[in-house]
Order: C-alpha cells, then sequence, then structure tokens
C-alpha cells in the first residue's frame, strides 16, 4: 500500500475546500486537527476548511495596494480549483508601478475596477466568475462556474447573462463556459473530465442522472442516455475502502450486463493525460457509432 494521503493532499485534490467531517473521514480527527493547529489549513468563511491560499493571497494584495482576484479569490467564495494557485493572484490598476521584487510574491493581474467588482481586499463573486471565465484553461474555467452554481452563489441564468456582458479577449469562452457549467457537477475532477468528453464528437454526457431498473439504481458521474454510455471520475482517496469497492463493482456489473458501456478514469490521468482520456472517449464513441449501425442493419437482432 502506498504512504496515505495527507490532509493537505487530499484538499489539494478536492480543489482547496472541503467539509471538515468528509476530511476526518478520509484521515482522522487528529490529523485535521493538528493541520488546523500548524497553520496547513484554515477555516473559511463558508463553514468548511481550506488551504490557506486565500490568506496568503490577501496578505500579498495588501502588499501591492491590489485586491485578490482569479483563482485565489474563487477560493475566498468558497468555490473549489481544478489547481491550487502556486501564487496568490492579486489585481491592481492599469497604472500601477510594481517592483520586481514585489511581482515576484504573486501572479500579477491588470485592470481598472468600479466600485462594484471590489468586496473589501478581493474581486466580487461577479467579477470573479468574469476574470476566471475568461483567463483560465477551459477545464479550469468550467471546475469554476460548476462549483459556484453548486455553492448557490450565481444560478445559471444570471451565470449566462453575465457571460453575456463579457468582450475583448475571452469573451467567447466566458459563453461556451457559461453555456456548458452545470451545478450538478460533484467537484473538480469531475468537472474536468465533462470539459474533456466536450471535446469528443459523438457524446453528451451529463452529471449525476440517475439510471433506475428493477430493483437496481444509481446515479454515475456522467450519464450519455441516448448512447447508453457512463463515465466515472474514480478516486482512491475517496472511495479506498473495501465497502467502497465492493459496492463500486456490483454497480458497474449491473451497467454494463444492462447494456451500458461503462468507462473509469483516474484523477491523475483526467488532470495529468487529458490526450490519453480524449483518445479513450473518441474510440468509445467510435464503438457505439459501430454498434447502432450494425443494429439498425435489416435482419439484425436488436
Amino acid at each position: 500500500m502506498g504512504t496515505p494521503e495527507t490532509v493537505v493532499d487530499l484538499l489539494t485534490r478536492a480543489g482547496g475546500v472541503a467539509e471538515r467531517a468528509t476530511l476526518v473521514r478520509l484521515t482522522s480527527r487528529r490529523a485535521v486537527d493538528q493541520a488546523l493547529r500548524s497553520g496547513e489549513i484554515v477555516r473559511d468563511g463558508h463553514g468548511r476548511y481550506a488551504l490557506p491560499v486565500a490568506d496568503e493571497a490577501l496578505r500579498a494584495a495588501n502588499a501591492l495596494s491590489g485586491v485578490v482576484s482569479h483563482r485565489s479569490a474563487a477560493l475566498h467564495w468558497g468555490w473549489e480549483l481544478k489547481t491550487v494557485p502556486t501564487k496568490p493572484d492579486v489585481l491592481v490598476p492599469r497604472n500601477r508601478n510594481v517592483s520586481a521584487e514585489r511581482k515576484s510574491v504573486a501572479a500579477l493581474h491588470r485592470a481598472d475596477l468600479t466600485a462594484e467588482e471590489v468586496r473589501g481586499r478581493f474581486t466580487s463573486p461577479a467579477r470573479t466568475l468574469v476574470d476566471c471565465l475568461r483567463s483560465l484553461p477551459f477545464d479550469e474555467a468550467l471546475a469554476v462556474a460548476d462549483s459556484a452554481l453548486r455553492r448557490g452563489s450565481i444560478t445559471k441564468e444570471r451565470l449566462v447573462t453575465l457571460a453575456a456582458t463579457v468582450t475583448g479577449a475571452g469573451a467567447r469562452q466566458c459563453r461556451k463556459v457559461a453555456a456548458e457549467a452545470d451545478g450538478r457537477a460533484a467537484n473538480p475532477f469531475e468537472s474536468v473530465l465533462r470539459a474533456i468528453a466536450l471535446d469528443v464528437p459523438g457524446l453528451d454526457l451529463v452529471p449525476q442522472v440517475p439510471i433506475r431498473a428493477r430493483s437496481f439504481s444509481v446515479q454515475p458521474d456522467l450519464v450519455d442516455e441516448a448512447r447508453r454510455v457512463v463515465l466515472e471520475a474514480d478516486s482512491f482517496a475517496w472511495h479506498g475502502d473495501r465497502a467502497s469497492l465492493r459496492w463500486d463493482a456490483q454497480r458497474y456489473n449491473n451497467l454494463v450486463v444492462r447494456g451500458w458501456w461503462v468507462l473509469r478514469f483516474a484523477w491523475e490521468d483526467v488532470m495529468h493525460d487529458p490526450a490519453y482520456v480524449r483518445r479513450t472517449l473518441a474510440m468509445l464513441a467510435d464503438l457505439v457509432d459501430e454498434r447502432a449501425e450494425v443494429s439498425s442493419r435489416p435482419g439484425t437482432a436488436a
């Protein structure tokens, strides 16, 4: 067996924020309390625990006379990320002179903000969403948008309307992310898997769709009902005990014998080898099409 993951490891995989109960279940009460005392994690304002990125960003923003923005602000608002920033995101006015030494402590962004776009020393939720949707890679932007919807920070209608007001660089991506965002996505891992799948023609995957049959009911991570395709974002850290393994095996078997295609993807592949995931999904789409073509031929049994 490998080395057990620490509280910090689990929070990083979870997107930077998580419930205490989840962390205690996956590690121990003692480990969580020790991480809190040592400053490795902090309580955020949403009744959850977080990596201290937002706090570090606040100190950097104060030093630069700026505001916390982008991914660091997203963490402050309680949204999970695909990637926790290694440097705090800080936004300063366009004409602000910043020394090279001070630039080195933060990922520096420049813009002139209105009063409505600032909350204390952070960009407002709406401005934070626009900055993330506009400037992050698509999969990271989708993870932020999904999380904001999941946490009730914004409605789907408001998100689409907000994206429609964006002009200039990144406006097209803002609208695409808003259109695809779905608060049913359980976590950034699942959001990133869906982002990859969106690039594969022939698949139409929706998060957390219940599948029910006689004496059988499951709710997989991603489902294409028309093509009977299921994708699962499998993380050993979050399901790694014997009872969970048995349950997963049973539900996957129940899906397969009922005619569903089931693919399972590890966190490492989704986050670090999207090309492999994309190739695999493309092969699956081709197989689904081939099966449909064969089934539609005259004299072929359904």
